[in-house]
């Protein structure tokens, strides 16, 4: 159920229009059409004092109960309130916080680093559908913690979570078979393209019906990508940032923006620009390749030119 706040708002004076429009805005209200604006039922009456002001101000508004009448008229409406847009705009000012953080000082950097946590707890205020970007967002909001505190507070005790992850030492890791369910999609060919770059150039991947069940991998196998397996999600990770993490390499930027198209595309998230381009690639090189070894190498090439493009500055 949503609350709908149904308004002719006057023509004069102007401040007052104004006022209505960027306090229903701070609301995180959706506009279903002009004049027309909606919230969840439970904060139905956060819409009354702008209905009082309108009227107050000769125009004309009153507060409705609706309900959408089917599934798919209930998704039009809940896609009305999606942060996604909000949450990259956000991501990009912690980014540009980690840009410059050799450069700040302490006062300075733990100040913008609070701005920015500041910034996340206003949008998750009116963030009424959380969904993937939320929590990734709280993912990336701990990631600049960690590094102002590495930065500032080298050996400061902290709590574990469950993005504290291992590191591991690539060599162990050697000329070893990897295995991991069939048909692989965005995570599992970029932990594909992940392991033979960087940790196992002479790795020999293993495409199975049900590693989990049916059709374990056979014994040394090391598993990646499936439920039980040795590299898998962790927290809101997704299996690629877990396993980059896992052998230190989560502090280069161009995996960072690898691991963050990646994170979209596999479980949704904070939108990304690459993202709709590399899902179209892949789903060509997909519908190309039946045999997935040579999957795997044909999109290793595409995260290659990825990896090789310039970092972003922000």
């Amino acid at each position: 159920m949503f609350a709908a706040l149904i308004v002719t708002l006057p023509t004069r004076p102007s401040a007052v229009r104004l006022r209505v429009w960027r306090g229903l805005k701070s609301l995180g209200c959706a506009a279903l059409r002009d004049g027309a604006y909606l919230i969840p039922e439970a904060h139905a009456a956060r819409l009354q004092p702008f209905a009082e002001e309108v009227r107050a101000h000769g125009g004309t508004a009153s507060v409705w109960s609706l309900a959408p009448r089917n599934d798919a008229q209930r998704r039009e409406t809940m896609a009305l309130f999606d942060r996604g847009d909000a949450y990259a705009a956000w991501r990009a000012s912690l980014q540009a916080v980690l840009n410059e953080l050799a450069q700040l000082s302490e006062i300075e950097a733990r100040r913008r680093g609070r701005s920015v946590q500041e910034a996340l707890q206003a949008l998750r205020a009116i963030d009424y559908f959380p969904g993937p970007a939320a929590a990734q967002a709280e993912a990336d909001l701990q990631g600049l913690r960690d590094a102002l505190d590495a930065r500032f507070s080298r050996g400061e005790p902290r709590a574990t979570s469950a993005h504290d992850i291992p590191r591991l030492v690539r060599s162990r890791f050697a000329g070893k078979r990897w295995a991991t369910r069939k048909r692989p999609w965005v995570d599992r060919l970029a932990c594909a393209w992940l392991i033979r770059r960087f940790v196992d150039p002479q790795a020999r991947f293993m495409w199975l019906d049900d590693p989990a069940g049916s059709t374990p991998p056979p014994r040394g196998a090391i598993g990646f990508d499936y439920d039980g397996a040795r590299f898998s999600h962790v927290g809101s990770r997704v299996t690629f940032e877990a396993m980059a993490a896992s052998f230190g390499l989560d502090g280069d930027p161009r995996i960072q923006r690898i691991a963050r198209v990646v994170h979209v595309l596999d479980v949704g998230g904070i939108p990304v620009a690459e993202a709709a381009g590399l899902e179209a690639v892949l789903g060509g090189l997909r519908e190309a390749h039946a045999d997935d070894d040579r999957l795997q190498q044909a999109a290793a090439g595409v995260f290659d030119a990825l990896y090789a493009a310039p970092a972003a500055s922000s």
